[in-house]
């Protein structure tokens, strides 16, 4: 039995110790906001937060994370992180980031994530906070700037 703690939740789950963390929010828990990208961690698509750092998921055993706090982009406006999580997703909109949409939500977790850390990145801090998250419709001007409005927003 594995103890999943997801967007305030927990949840109780017989489920192999192994099994990556992106399958058991999907399959076992419900939750599909969470995307499946290359399944080695390299893309960014299955970004979460782990007792509010980005992780990615694809790669990380359920017994690694059992019993901590898990957010996924299902619960990004609630909690400690709702306001930062607010002010990306606004300016996502705003700026209109979005164009295919599948790694947004691994954009968007990983951009919460660098805001949280830094409220206040340059260009600089933004692309090395966000390297790791690959969009295949290479909208990485649009993305720099709604973290640069999110900042705004924030200060």
């Amino acid at each position: 039995m594995i103890e999943l703690r997801v967007n305030g939740t927990t949840h109780q789950l017989e489920i192999d110790p192994e099994m990556p963390l992106l399958w058991a929010l999907r399959e076992h828990v419900g939750i599909t906001g969470t995307k499946y990208g290359c399944g080695i961690g390299q893309c960014g698509a299955c970004t979460v937060h782990l007792n509010g750092a980005a992780v990615r998921s694809c790669s990380l055993p359920v017994s690694a994370v059992a019993g901590q706090e898990i957010t996924t982009i299902e619960g990004l406006l609630e909690g400690a992180n709702g306001k930062v999580g607010q002010a990306v997703q606004q300016a996502w909109q705003d700026l209109e980031v979005v164009q295919c949409g599948f790694c947004q939500s691994g954009q968007i977790m990983q951009a919460s994530a660098l805001l949280t850390d830094n409220p206040s990145p340059d260009d600089a801090a933004i692309d090395a906070g966000m390297s790791g998250n690959i969009c295949r419709c290479a909208t990485y001007a649009r993305i720099r700037g709604a973290i640069g409005r999110a900042s705004e927003q924030l200060a």
